[in-house]
């Protein structure tokens, strides 16, 4: 019998798809004429058989209408069918790959047939099934009756926390169940709650957001519990989201939370804001850091890198609620907005920072820069950039920041001996205090690579300050001041024109300041006179030598590239070209290394692979210049690989044009210009970001290339392996030329043109100065050495700076290795060189 009404149902199904049906009442179908004549338990029977074959055939239109209309049939289910009903969606059923508003209601319907008892058996399935209405394909108004019904089944009147909220999609749902148990049961936090999963967007509408403080205030904890859980997703880890697929329980390593958690933490993020506004809620600083380190948690990439984000909408409402801070917590917000770019990769979730700094600041009337520096932190330093902390053992912790911008952490024994580690008795007896001093010196530390950045960012847009604003921002500030003592800056007097700048180090002078020039004077620094950092640009040639004299003299490192900085004026060739410089085209990288280090340097650059569009790329960033026009660099690249990898994704590129454009301010249009129409600085300091993307990423730096290339790349890999140096390797000419004479190896060594060579015991050896490769006389042949992780004595020699990449200390530590080659062990290196009695010859040559 039940053979027999599955066949003619089906038959009844496939005759009603066939004449077009859809949209006729379900008693006019011949499936329903059918089914209505048959007794209750054959209806439910065939409800069964037509709702388990829309579950499992592909094409469900005609399915689905019939399979709705027994929902609304008032039929008496038993808890076994209903639990087969439910079992089917939820995943227990193979191939149920996507649901639609019938797979839902009828199961919705034969459970509220059932009694309370049978109800409460199968509320934790009926959860289950609840989220996937979300992703049902039908109208609003059908979404929200089969929500409400839902609601009615799993959360009877004054049953505890609601479905939705915390639950099991993610580790977030349940580790915050699990920590405040007591908190969310507090009368009024359930409430509001279910209020912050409702919203579904980035930002919170004023009716969103007055329904909300009606629920804080109607919660006697409501403001604790929005701390805790928005607290709570800031520092959680990565878990695996489970997902109810077809085939069971599908773990997804991907993402901080599920759908319901997302909208619950949006909407948490927008009351923490509005409490700390209205002084309800946490600190405003502490609301602050907290959003801050949700747009960082949810922002950054799956293991803490790379170019995705955890949870893209997070981060993004995360960024928005930053923007929206304003009076006293303006400059916070701005100052965490800026941080971002210190840990985030995800282009998408930098430019919504980017854009919402530039609202705060144009709210403010300042510029997004000195909304920044107001905020920078101190860290608890005092004005020698130092903090010691007494611990109860008798011991004192010292937290320091250096002249070149690192920070370290020391103690001081009660004997009064300095020692790195804490001593035994400190571990024993402060345990505690010493973990939150090694907790504070990782803050430090990321605090000073973003100030290191955003100087650096200063140096090159040529922003200026008066007097007394440097001093108090930079000079005289615990954490900055460290990083600007060691740069050399510029000061104009009030009364004097462009020809008045005059540059030199700063140095106290009383309750002032001074900057001490190259010639020995000392430069005052008034309050009125404007300051800026210097750059040899804008310098002539003989002070930019006297400087990086003065700097190697004194063995002053500085945080980033500064007196050593490479320059790029504009060529007769570009003039010539007009819009676009061919100066590092035609380049081979390795694509991933390069396209991370333009995202560390701020560009925003599109993926390569073999796809549609995918053999055409471009970077681009909108480079720091001072005023009111905003200038845009372009740089085009190709993919190299004619064979498709593995991955899909391009591994090589091949370099191309860089271009600009301009927008004026408050113009939306940016517009192609000619390169002779571009700063000199922001045409060199694009320039120079390409030199290093060329410098780090090709293909010359990589020994397995020499064996591996062929045809043109071969021809390419040679090329650039030992080819004309580009600007920055010229740098790193200069920098040994100064520093060679200091070292004991100041005696067999020379520069020589592109190379620098070396007279060790064995041979005398040439090392490239751009790629750092070998070359061995008198047949240059190629020697493969792995630079190691330590420098040796290379890493003792003082570095005016430290390079990305690290080249200078790769050429150095090679100089040294080849120059002692008698003492070389490793059998990689030695027989690939002639023996030591090679001597005499050597030292003919």
């Amino acid at each position: 019998m039940a053979i027999l009404l599955a066949a003619r149902l089906d038959a009844a199904v496939g005759q009603d798809d066939r004449e077009g049906v859809h949209g006729r009442e379900f008693a006019d179908t011949k499936v329903g004429r059918l089914v209505l004549r048959l007794p209750e338990p054959e209806q439910r029977r065939a409800a069964l058989h037509l709702h388990q074959e829309l579950c499992l055939v592909v094409r469900r239109r005609p399915g689905e209408q019939p399979v709705r209309a027994l929902a609304e049939l008032p039929l008496r289910w038993t808890a076994d069918q209903a639990e087969e009903l439910v079992g089917r969606v939820i995943g227990r059923l193979p191939r149920v790959w996507t649901r639609t508003y019938g797979m839902l209601a009828l199961p919705v319907a034969a459970v509220e047939s059932l009694g309370p008892d049978e109800q409460v058996a199968l509320r934790a399935d009926v959860a289950q099934l609840a989220r996937w209405l979300p992703l049902v394909d039908t109208s609003q108004g059908e979404r929200s009756r089969l929500h409400r019904r839902m609601d009615a089944l799993l959360l009877p009147e004054g049953s505890g926390l609601h479905w939705s909220v915390l639950d099991d999609d993610d580790a977030y749902g349940p580790r915050m169940r699990a920590e405040h148990a007591g908190l969310l049961a507090s009368p009024g936090v359930a409430e509001l709650l279910v209020h912050c999963v409702t919203l579904e967007q980035v930002r919170a509408g004023m009716r969103w957001r007055k329904r909300a403080a009606e629920l804080v205030g109607a919660a006697p904890r409501g403001a604790e519990a929005v701390r805790a859980l928005v607290a709570g997703f800031a520092d959680q880890p990565e878990g695996r989201a489970v997902m109810r697929w077809a085939y069971g329980d599908v773990g997804r390593p991907r993402g901080l939370t599920g759908r319901a958690n997302t909208c619950l933490v949006r909407g948490l993020l927008w009351v923490l804001a509005d409490l700390a506004t209205a002084g309800a809620g946490p600190a405003g600083e502490e609301a602050v850091r907290l959003v801050a380190g949700c747009a960082r948690n949810a922002g950054t990439g799956i293991g803490g890198k790379g170019g995705d984000s955890r949870n893209e909408q997070v981060a993004n409402t995360a960024v928005a609620v930053l923007g929206g801070f304003d009076g006293g917590l303006a400059a916070s917000a701005v100052g965490e907005l800026a941080s971002l770019r210190a840990a985030v990769r995800h282009q998408g979730v930098l430019k919504k920072a980017e854009r919402a700094q530039r609202e705060m600041a144009a709210r403010s009337g300042l510029a997004p820069s000195q909304l920044r520096e107001r905020a920078v932190p101190t860290a608890g330093l005092d004005g020698e950039h130092r903090r010691e902390v007494a611990l109860p053992d008798g011991s004192t912790a010292v937290l320091a920041v250096d002249g070149a911008g690192r920070a370290s952490l020391a103690f001081v024994t009660a004997a009064g001996r300095r020692v790195v580690a804490p001593p035994a008795s400190a571990k024993r007896e402060a345990a505690g205090e010493v973990a939150r001093m090694r907790e504070e010196l990782k803050a430090l530390r990321k605090l000073l690579a973003a100030e290191r950045l955003r100087l650096e960012e200063l140096l090159a847009s040529g922003a200026s300050w008066s007097g007394a604003e440097w001093q108090s921002c930079y000079a005289d500030h615990p954490v900055v001041g460290a990083q600007a003592k060691a740069l050399l800056w510029e000061v104009c007097p009030a009364e004097a024109g462009e020809d008045g700048w005059r540059a030199g180090l700063p140095e106290r002078a009383g309750a002032g300041w001074v900057l001490a020039a190259a010639d020995g004077t000392a430069v005052p620094v008034g309050a009125a006179d404007r300051v800026r950092l210097w750059h040899p640009l804008r310098a002539e040639v003989a002070e930019v030598a006297a400087w990086r004299t003065e700097v190697t003299g004194r063995e002053l490192r500085q945080p980033f590239k500064q007196v050593f900085r490479e320059i790029y004026p504009l060529t007769p060739a570009e003039e010539a070209t007009g819009g676009y410089s061919n100066r590092f085209a035609a380049q081979v990288l390795r694509f991933g290394q390069a396209r991370s280090l333009m995202a560390a340097r701020g560009w925003s650059a599109t993926h390569l692979g073999f796809w549609d569009s995918g053999y055409e790329g471009e970077a681009v960033r909108v480079v720091p210049a001072a005023g009111p026009v905003e200038w845009r660099a372009r740089f085009d690249y190709q993919l190299v690989e004619e064979t498709r990898t593995l991955s899909g994704l391009g591994e090589l590129c091949s370099t191309n044009r860089v271009r600009f454009e301009r927008q004026a301010a408050g113009g939306r249009a940016w517009v192609p210009v000619a390169l002779v129409e571009v700063p000199p600085l922001v045409l060199s300091e694009a320039l120079r970001d390409v030199d290093l993307f060329v410098g780090v990423a090709s293909i010359a730096g990589d020994p397995d290339w020499r064996d591996a290339a062929e045809g043109r790349l071969a021809a390419r890999w040679h090329e650039a392996a030992f080819g004309e140096l580009p600007p920055s390797a010229e740098m790193r000419k200069e920098a040994l030329a100064r520093l060679l004479p200091r070292t004991r190896i100041a005696d067999r060594v020379e520069l020589a043109g592109r190379f620098l060579r070396v007279r060790g015991d064995r041979a005398a050896y040439r090392i490239h100065l751009g790629s750092g490769n070998v070359l061995v006389e008198p047949h240059d042949a190629y020697l493969c050495i792995v630079p190691a992780r330590q420098q040796g004595a290379a890493g003792r020699v003082f570095l005016p700076f430290e390079e990305d990449g690290g080249m200078l200390a790769v050429v150095l530590s090679k100089a040294f290795l080849l120059a002692d080659d008698a003492s070389i062990t490793d059998p990689t290196i030695t027989r690939q060189l002639p023996p030591v009695a090679a001597k005499a010859a050597v030292s003919g040559g």
